[in-house]
């Protein structure tokens, strides 16, 4: 299964651009990201039993080991996509929102998009770990 990010805005070459190619290559599933413009922009192709996920301030603050159970049960019914949308600056409208399979978030706090990335490509190899028996994730 493809682990797909759709970001708007350029990360460039950043300290948050190294966090996010330095868990991305952990990944064991195949992964993607693409970058949009702020505004405009086409959004790939979107084939048939894609799973969107929206990083969205009304999203599911999901436990890690939760989010890799639910990436396992997707990859276990066959989707061959999961994609990972993460909006511009004022987000995602609520006819977006409809449209998504999880709305997750990472707290109340708000946090910069570049940032919000990071975080995403942290959580994505600590699912894949989890669901390797990789002891990287402790719970406790």
């Amino acid at each position: 299964m493809l682990l797909h990010i759709v970001a708007r805005g350029r990360i460039g070459r950043s300290p948050e651009a190294e966090l996010v190619d330095r868990y991305l290559k952990r990944v064991t599933l195949p992964t993607r990201v693409t970058e949009l413009p702020d505004t405009g922009g086409k959004m790939p192709a979107i084939e048939p039993g894609t799973r969107i996920v929206m990083l969205d301030e009304k999203g599911e603050n999901i436990p890690s080991r939760v989010f890799a159970e639910r990436i396992q049960a997707w990859r276990e019914d066959g989707v061959r996509e999961t994609r990972f949308l993460i909006g511009a600056a004022d987000g995602f409208d609520d006819a977006a929102r409809a449209e998504a399979d999880l709305l997750i978030s990472y707290g109340r706090a708000t946090w910069p998009h570049m940032l919000a990335r990071a975080m995403l490509a942290e959580q994505l190899w600590r699912a894949t770990s989890i669901l390797a028996n990789h002891p990287y994730h402790r719970e406790g």
